[in-house]
């Protein structure tokens, strides 16, 4: 697991003295893995602030890999990953859990589910908290305990006070610019660790098409890269809104190659999504000059 990323020596000594010890507790939660880092940094530095019981925030465009940067660390930990997906529909009760009726010998009681952020604290495990800047600013200020060094949040619904378990680590993620999105606080923002993830390109972007799709032919594959640099290009230059440059999206690209054209599948899982006309005559043009 280790060889495959090459890493340094005292960072897999991190890992092997960080590691959760094997139980059975959570373990459909430990996820696959599979991110494949444009700079090794980037998998070094979020390694060392998460052993250091630090919280890690991966900013960067949509796409970009940052959900699944997430899942490799729970993988490298061996740590089950709660989630929390954030919308302005987001409330203390999709954090913490909710009060239901349940029954037992014929008898009626009052029983509390617990949600993400209790199980985690509880069971010493990472939180991953998706697009955490889609809340509603009201919303998160429940979890600034959980965040800092106290690790300490009373629950609203029972009045309990939970302290997290060791092993308890929290990684969020944000696309900064987006409709439905606000700038986090300051005080949120400095309970962590920044991590800006860009895209992924060149050999690394090879390789995850090699390992992540169902596309083989090399040349098709090499295509494929090619149209990904333009795109970035294309985005950096303003002239592309940052989802036409998604990868997650140009993977979906690869697969659909593998049955039906290539120009189709990238008019199916890229130019369909763009809502500006000009973006989709663009990417249509990239794809006619390279398919």
């Amino acid at each position: 697991m280790h060889t495959n990323y090459n890493l340094p020596e005292n960072i897999i000594e991190i890992l092997n003295t960080n590691q959760r010890e094997n139980d059975d507790t959570y373990q459909e939660l430990i996820r696959q893995g599979g991110y494949v880092p444009p700079h090794m940094d980037l998998l070094i530095d979020a390694i060392s602030a998460l052993s250091m019981g630090k919280n890690v925030l991966l900013k960067g465009p949509t796409g970009a890999g940052k959900t699944k940067f997430a899942e490799t660390l729970s993988n490298l930990f061996h740590q089950p990953m709660f989630s929390v997906n954030c919308s302005v529909d987001l409330d203390a009760e999709s954090l913490m859990g909710f009060k239901t009726l349940t029954y037992e010998a014929d008898k009626q009681q009052i029983e509390f589910v617990p949600g993400p952020v209790t199980s985690a604290m509880n069971g010493g495990t990472f939180l991953y908290i998706d697009e955490i800047n889609m809340a509603k600013p009201e919303t998160l200020p429940l979890i600034n305990g959980v965040l800092d060094y106290r690790r300490t949040i009373t629950n609203p619904f029972t009045n309990e006070i939970i302290t997290a378990k060791d092993g308890f680590n929290v990684i969020a993620a944000i696309n900064e610019g987006y409709v439905g999105t606000v700038p986090l606080n300051e005080a949120l923002k400095n309970r962590f660790i920044v991590i800006d993830v860009p895209y992924i390109e060149g050999e690394q972007l090879k390789e995850l098409i090699q390992t992540n799709t169902r596309l083989t032919n090399k040349s098709t594959i090499d295509l494929f890269v090619t149209l990904s640099s333009d795109l970035i290009r294309a985005v950096s230059q303003g002239k592309l809104s940052e989802d036409a440059a998604s990868i997650r999206a140009l993977l979906d690209a690869c697969d659909l190659s593998v049955i039906i054209p290539p120009k189709r599948a990238i008019l199916r899982s890229i130019v369909d999504k763009l809502e500006e006309g000009r973006e989709r005559e663009f990417v249509k043009n990239l794809a006619d000059t390279l398919f």
